[in-house]
């Protein structure tokens, strides 16, 4: 299924802002908007976030459960590193273990036409 899906260049110029989370936001957003959907529809009993957003926004998480100026303090941080530029080629299956998460499995994205 993932394999459908051509493999994509990805850019992250700006950090963002969910309650208590730092991540950056990726130009284009479309293809993994695309993939979430995929997704989603071949797994409808386990929607994204547990079901628990309207709207699903593409992101990169970069910080999480800090204070407010811890948050800053990597956002001031990574100002001078922007743009990041990314090859997308590959969906990992990340799995929770209580404490850390861990790569499960690897699946391909298919060949640039």
């Amino acid at each position: 299924m993932l394999a459908a899906h051509p493999a994509f260049t990805v850019r992250f110029e700006s950090c963002h802002r969910f309650p208590g989370v730092l991540y950056l936001a990726p130009e284009p957003d479309g293809p993994f908007r695309e993939l979430t959907e995929a997704v989603a529809e071949r797994w409808p009993e386990a929607p994204p976030f547990g079901g628990r957003f309207d709207e699903v926004v593409p992101h990169l998480t970069v910080a999480q459960g800090h204070d407010e100026a811890a948050l800053a303090n990597a956002e001031a941080a990574l100002a001078d590193s922007m743009p990041v530029t990314a090859w997308v080629s590959s969906v990992a299956l990340l799995v929770h273990d209580g404490t850390r998460w861990h790569e499960h499995a690897s699946f391909a994205l298919g060949q640039v036409p």
